[in-house]
């Protein structure tokens, strides 16, 4: 398969079962909910050594948020749901709970309940207030500029992670400019995020190392610099490779963004040093989810 004279490789993504959560911030002005939002996805990249997989899902309007104030809507992934918990309530009262104006509310519908404010209500010493509306229970907790408001708990959802496509280029500059028009339409898509800085990652891995402390290595058969040295899967003009990994509520979700981030790649065009796509995979080993290049892209 060739699009505007890139080459998509017949290969996969793999990826696994999450368990994830969306949860939504409020604060006084836009700028504020996003210095909220910014802080409680930092650091969480991977769960190889971040405990989560976290990101801003899109900006929300007041006619869109549970108190009629600007908001940002937040996807939380981990591997289950027990870390799930931890690293949503850490995050919540170090980013959230301290964040000038902020309030929290549950984004997302499920059986399956986990604590958001029902345990950062103890910061208000005794102090603390609860509301329960329509069926859902919230905590006013004074702090001093007013109070934070924040409902009790989330929701849980089943969730995949590692969808994932590679952008092969010519030069480092080339990679870098079409990663960056993919991950623009790609962040249209609801129900995922690209959990990487920027949503990019140029350190791509492969499971396993020579050293038994690591659990993952770098992907060397698409480190341009080991093409002597390696079972290499570049050809001799291919001297830069980043990565987009895509985490879904959906495998729909991830099927689409995968669609409009290759897409977008594409229409640059082999003209501009893109020679190929391709996905990280296993061997079907890894997990049991595999998005296919071409059936995505037919």
């Amino acid at each position: 398969m060739i699009i505007n004279g890139v080459s998509i490789d017949d290969t996969f993504a793999e990826a696994f079962p999450m368990k994830a959560t969306r949860i939504i911030i409020t604060a006084h002005n836009p700028k504020w909910a996003m210095i909220s939002a910014q802080a409680m996805t930092g650091f969480a990249t991977s769960v190889i050594a971040c405990g989560c997989e976290a990101g801003i899902e899109r900006i929300l309007t007041p006619n869109e948020t549970p108190d009629g104030r600007d908001g940002v809507s937040v996807l939380i992934f981990a591997m289950g749901g027990k870390g799930l918990a931890k690293q949503l309530e850490t995050r919540a009262g170090q980013c959230v709970l301290t964040s000038p104006t902020s309030a929290l509310f549950a984004g997302i519908e499920g059986e399956k309940q986990i604590p958001l404010g029902k345990n950062l209500r103890y910061f208000g010493d005794g102090f603390q207030t609860s509301k329960l509306i329509a069926g859902k229970r919230y905590w006013r907790i004074p702090v001093m500029d007013g109070e934070f408001l924040t409902e009790a708990t989330t929701a849980q959802v089943g969730a995949i992670g590692g969808g994932n496509f590679l952008v092969l280029a010519e030069s480092q500059a080339q990679a870098l400019t079409a990663c960056e028009a993919a991950i623009e339409v790609m962040r249209t898509i609801t129900g995922v995020i690209m959990p990487f800085p920027g949503g990019v990652v140029r350190s791509g891995s492969k499971v396993g190392s020579k050293y038994k402390a690591l659990m993952a290595s770098t992907n060397d058969a698409f480190c341009p610099t080991l093409k002597g040295i390696t079972n290499t899967q570049l050809s001799p003009e291919i001297e830069s490779v980043m990565e987009i990994v895509i985490d879904g509520l959906t495998k729909t979700a991830i099927d689409e963004a995968m669609r409009v981030g290759i897409q977008a790649v594409c229409d640059l065009g082999a003209d501009t040093g893109i020679q190929r796509i391709s996905a990280g995979n296993y061997g079907g080993k890894l997990g049991p989810h595999h998005f296919h290049l071409r059936e995505i892209m037919q």
